[in-house]
């Protein structure tokens, strides 16, 4: 009993973890698309289209969940030891979790950059330039 109220727990606090993520990688990519609104407002001003925006937002968000994969893989599949100890009745290198996991980040990361790149590429040009 006390084994499955633990693996309880650490799901849960583990979906907490992942929803903190999600909530902070947005968090972050929206800062970071506000702080683009003049160069954005250029960009529009000088031609780019509303999918230009979208894509050139995207691209970033997606390169840093990738930078972020790169580094958090490694992290996991060295410390599977210290990990293995932890679990009862899953492997330490469970396929079905490190890919979900992988592919959370990559939908939020895309969900998280299209809500601010589609808000920014509707703005007025000259709105967007006069913003500080």
């Amino acid at each position: 009993m006390p084994e499955r109220l633990l693996a309880t727990l650490a799901g849960f606090f583990a979906a907490l973890a992942a929803l903190l993520a999600c909530v902070g990688l947005y968090g972050v990519i929206a800062l970071d698309v506000s702080r683009r609104r003049n160069e954005i407002g250029v960009r529009m001003a000088l031609g780019a289209q509303q999918g230009q925006v979208l894509v050139i937002v995207l691209e970033g968000s997606l390169i840093l969940v990738a930078v972020g994969i790169a580094i958090g893989l490694p992290a996991t599949l060295g410390a599977m030891r210290v990990i293995a100890a932890r679990l009862y009745g899953v492997s330490a290198l469970d396929p079905a979790t490190i890919t979900g996991s992988v592919a959370l980040m990559i939908a939020v990361a895309a969900l998280a950059g299209f809500l601010p790149a589609y808000r920014a590429s509707r703005v007025d040009p000259m709105v967007a330039l006069r913003y500080k």
